[in-house]
Parts: C-alpha cells; sequence; structure tokens
C-alpha cells in the first residue's frame, strides 16, 4: 500500500475514533442529565458531585504547561527590516509596516489607503479585515506615517501595498518576503509574519509603559488570557536578562 491511501486510512480510523468518543459522552451526558433531574440536584450540589466521582475515581488534572512564544529581540528586529531597505525598500517598509502595526498577515494584505488616518494624533490605522470581524484601530509612529505618506505619493485609494497589477499581495507572498530576508539578515530562527506580532507584544509588555488590557486591545484578542501569553514570555526574557546581569556579581 503506498503512502498517501495508508495515511488517509489512518486518518479515517481516527476520525471514527473521535467520533466514537463524542458518542460515548453524549451517551454519558444524557445519564448525568437523567439521575441528577431525577435527585433535582442544583448547581452547587452537581459542583460536589462532580468532585466526589472524581475524587473516588483518583482522576488528577493534566498537568499545566506553560506556553510561551518565540520572538526577535531588538538587534534581530533591525537586522531584518534594515536587510529589506537596502534590497528594497518598499520591502523593507513592509515589513516595518507590518511590525509596528501588530497586524495579522491576513490583515495586513488587505488594508487599504482609506484606511490610513496620518493626519490624526496619533497617526492610526484602521484594520477593518480582523480575525472574528472585530476591526479595530492601532497607532503607528509618525516616523512611519510620514514614510507611508511618502510611499504612496499622492494616492488616495487602493490597497496600502499593490502587487505590479494593483492588486493586494497573497498573504503566501508576505510570508516568503519575511523569511527571504530574515535568511539574509543571518537570523537562525525561523522567522514567518506572525513571529513580528510577537515580537511586538512582548517588546510593549517588556517596556513596562503599556498595560496588558492596552496590549489586548492593540492585538484584537477576544480573550485577555491570550494576552497573557506573551506576559509570560516577557517574564521569562526579564528572568534571563536579570541572570544575565546579576550572575557574575558576587555577595
Amino acid at each position: 500500500m503506498n503512502a498517501p491511501k495508508r495515511l488517509k486510512r489512518q486518518k479515517q480510523r481516527g476520525q471514527r475514533a473521535k467520533t466514537q468518543s463524542i458518542t460515548g459522552l453524549a451517551e454519558v451526558v444524557h445519564e448525568t442529565t437523567r439521575l441528577w433531574r431525577k435527585h433535582h440536584l442544583g448547581y452547587d450540589q452537581t459542583k460536589y458531585v462532580v468532585e466526589q466521582v472524581r475524587r473516588r475515581l483518583a482522576l488528577e488534572p493534566p498537568p499545566m504547561r506553560r506556553r510561551t512564544v518565540t520572538r526577535l529581540d531588538r538587534t534581530e528586529l533591525d537586522r531584518l527590516i534594515t536587510r529589506a531597505y537596502r534590497d528594497r525598500s518598499q520591502h523593507g517598509l513592509m515589513i516595518k509596516t507590518l511590525f509596528l502595526t501588530g497586524a495579522r498577515v491576513s490583515e495586513f494584505v488587505h488594508i487599504r489607503v482609506e484606511d490610513l488616518h496620518l493626519d490624526d494624533d496619533p497617526p492610526q490605522i484602521h484594520l477593518t479585515y480582523a480575525k472574528g470581524q472585530a476591526s479595530r484601530y492601532v497607532p503607528i509612529l509618525l516616523t512611519l506615517a510620514q514614510e507611508l505618506r511618502t510611499h504612496l505619493q499622492g494616492r488616495r485609494q487602493g490597497y496600502l501595498f499593490e502587487s505590479n497589477r494593483h492588486t493586494r499581495y497573497a498573504v503566501r507572498t508576505v510570508q516568503a518576503v519575511v523569511k527571504k530576508y530574515a535568511h539574509e539578515a543571518g537570523i537562525t530562527k525561523r522567522v514567518y509574519p506572525h513571529l513580528l506580532r510577537h515580537s511586538i507584544a512582548t517588546l510593549l509588555l517588556d517596556s513596562g509603559q503599556v498595560p496588558i488590557d492596552q496590549v489586548q486591545k492593540f492585538l484584537g484578542h477576544l480573550y485577555l488570557s491570550t494576552t497573557q501569553i506573551y506576559a509570560e514570555t516577557s517574564l521569562r526574557a526579564l528572568g534571563e536578562n536579570y541572570v544575565r546581569a546579576l550572575g557574575s556579581s558576587k555577595g
């Protein structure tokens, strides 16, 4: 049997096992509902029952795995952006804008000139093609706003970054551009557009000047718990820097 067919059969078996598992749980839910309804159990009582059943079965929660994300440090970011500018200024500006807006690549490629509010204080970009339809405004630096004005050369419509055919860049194209310049900059990490989002998030938190709830709004996270992953990474970086700074000291 060739490899594709074998993989297909393994996937089908996995799907059947998952379906059987869900069906089995559905039966458990049905029987549990029947028993709780029969005995007229309230919320606190059902909670007590669940705790007691877990205790009698000696069930333990799975170990908590600390979630952290990889990021680029400031030196790596500078190398990446500088390398792109040297090769092609538009690509350098693309990567810088992607980084400073913290946009998802799917949001980034849909930014239109009409979404720019460069005369606001501070300048802002309206990310309209947002995940979960949660459009948001993100601030940008004055220097970036000026570069974008120069890039547009008076153009008032269309996509912020366009191909030669005046269409938006494909997500894969942006991914390839980021990967290319990271390699040429000698960065050994796997670099992709979302890594720039990780990097701006942790840099903002590392600064100590941007509260986590504001970082949540900046990133467009629905839940604060998602943003807290970056806080954990920031804390880890703090620990590493602390040890590096004081590890050689005595006393």
